[in-house]
């Protein structure tokens, strides 16, 4: 399942105040492979960290994540705040991870 973080977050803010939060958050914890597009983008709040470790907690060493992100791996710590909820997440992502890094001076869109 492929979809960007921002998108996911959103709906997710919304399947709360339209009581099926458990069955949205199951959509995206149950699939095999989950890659989440536009990572840390924009800045994230503290109900939306939540929502990242909730789903990086039920997928962590069962199912694939993968995060495409125009960040470096080093950076990501401060841009989810750089608390605890933060630590939690990165270490979800970063044990058993394996990077892939793309250089270039164009955009993926104009290749």
């Amino acid at each position: 399942m492929y979809v960007r973080l921002p998108d996911l977050l959103a709906e997710l803010d919304l399947a709360t105040v339209q009581e099926n939060y458990r069955k949205r958050i199951n959509q995206y914890i149950k699939c095999n492979l989950l890659i989440l597009d536009e990572r840390l983008l924009i800045g994230t709040n503290n109900a939306e960290q939540q929502d990242i470790l909730e789903i990086l907690e039920k997928r962590y060493r069962i199912h694939s994540t993968v995060f495409c992100s125009q960040f470096d791996v080093t950076g990501w710590h401060s841009k989810l705040g750089g608390g605890a909820l933060a630590d939690a997440i990165m270490d979800r992502i970063i044990s058993k991870s394996q990077t892939i890094k793309i250089f270039g001076d164009k955009s993926m869109r104009s290749r």
